[in-house]
């Protein structure tokens, strides 16, 4: 096992989380140094069970950090080089690794290439790094103010490698790549052939919302993608009561597993909190219990352990919901929330005593109306992991075919004899065999 089979990460915006200005500062303005304050998390986090700190941008930009003006320069307005070196250097410290986000598709119109650009037009050195498009240069779905770089530029792969290669000699494990998608393959697997030549440790998951995911993988290169299929099936299923749609979901989650680990979660910067998305309560531990139980590297975006909700609307501002700022220290949440923070903490734990999940393919037992099982086992000790999920209001019954069961989370009873669990209404169960698995 390489060391991401074993990673569990907590998700961060901090720009938004550390409370920063909405705008970039000013040019003469001094850096305020809140990155310190996310050591003050590392606690928190590892409390969790997590050992990974997934971090949103943190390049200088010029609002929400996805508009990059400079990938060498930490935004002043979360403090500077040295802040972010302290940081890793206290993550790495406590056995925590920190994933940066990288935000290679595009920049902001301040970008220094596209600066000297606007400048001096086709003279400029960088007239290569971008794409005209009628009288402007083409941008990023839409939105204006994000320029696309041209990934067909040997400039731009050489600066996204000098990129990636700079922060991982500073002691950072990895990169997500932003709207990977929209990235011709080739450029990535250019780039990561390149950097993995000197960093072969370094873990890449791109955002890839729909298409093929094993394809942007192995084509580009790639250790992970996110996986927004399992995400949708996941909430999706238990919103309409319809377990099919998450067997079927499974299925092809199991497909991905013969060829890469795919990043799991049911929170992000992006969505909708989960428990904002989940009209039923009582479903946000069944959606749990599936995150941590099937095979993949999971991870918890900051405050879903509490139960947080937000909505993300589309409009200007509309992720503002989801990407609150958080107190200064862990002190500062209060109680509210803490019987779901208990309950990741269980869970995580019990991925934690079984690493094997990281690749384990479920096995559906119960499909029915409103019951799906599965379970889960380990071919080189014969451990294994079940899962019961009942999602109707009505008591039920759910196969988990092993010698014995022994409940480690949820309210199911396991039947006499073994080979069934009986689930209360909305109930739930993850149990571990004591027993050879079949």
């Amino acid at each position: 096992m390489s060391w991401s089979d074993h990673a569990i990460w907590w998700h961060v915006h901090p720009l938004s989380f550390l409370g920063a200005e909405p705008d970039a500062l000013p040019p003469d303005a001094l850096p305020h140094h809140r990155l310190t304050n996310l050591a003050d998390w590392l606690d928190h986090l590892i409390g969790l069970g997590c050992n990974g700190l997934a971090l949103g941008p943190v390049f200088a930009s010029e609002t929400h950090g996805y508009d990059t003006v400079d990938h060498f320069r930490v935004d002043p307005r979360l403090g500077t080089e040295d802040d972010l070196s302290a940081l890793i250097e206290q993550a790495t410290a406590r056995g925590v690794r920190v994933l940066l986000d990288g935000v290679f598709n595009h920049v902001g119109r301040s970008f220094g290439p596209f600066a000297d650009l606007a400048r001096h037009g086709a003279a400029s050195s960088f007239a290569d790094w971008f794409v005209p498009e009628r009288d402007d240069f083409r941008t990023f779905e839409g939105h204006g103010h994000l320029v696309t770089l041209n990934h067909a530029s040997p400039a731009v792969a050489d600066y996204v490698t000098e990129v990636m290669d700079h922060w991982l000699e500073r002691g950072v494990s990895g990169w997500r790549l932003d709207a990977a998608y929209a990235v011709p393959r080739p450029f990535w697997h250019t780039v990561t052939g390149r950097v993995r030549a000197r960093h072969p440790q370094a873990w890449w998951c791109g955002e890839v919302i729909h298409g093929d995911y094993a394809a942007q993988v192995t084509e580009g290169g790639l250790d992970s993608v996110t996986q927004y299929e399992l995400w949708k099936a996941i909430w999706s299923s238990l919103n309409d009561v319809n377990p099919h749609e998450l067997a079927w979901s499974l299925k092809r989650h199991s497909a991905l597993l013969d060829v890469f680990v795919p990043q799991t979660f049911v929170g992000n910067h992006d969505v909708t909190r989960i428990a904002s998305r989940l009209r039923e309560p009582r479903h946000l531990a069944h959606a749990l219990a599936v995150l941590f139980t099937v095979g993949g590297v999971p991870s918890v975006y900051a405050g879903d352990e509490r139960a947080w909700r937000g909505v993300k609307e589309e409009r200007v501002g509309g992720d503002d919901a989801v990407r609150p700022a958080f107190p200064h220290s862990p002190s500062g949440l209060g109680p509210d929330g803490l019987d779901v923070q208990r309950l990741h903490q269980t869970l995580i734990g019990i991925r934690r005593r079984h690493p094997w999940l990281v690749r384990a393919q479920p096995r559906l037992h119960t499909v029915d109306d409103t019951v799906l099982s599965y379970s889960l086992g380990d071919p080189g000790t014969g451990a294994g992991i079940a899962v019961a999920l009942n999602y109707g209001s009505e008591p039920a019954t759910a196969a988990v075919p092993a010698a014995a069961w022994v409940p480690a989370a949820g309210d199911a009873t396991p039947a006499p004899g073994g080979g069934s669990v009986s689930l209360p209404p909305l109930g739930w169960c993850v149990a571990t065999a004591s027993g050879p698995t079949p």
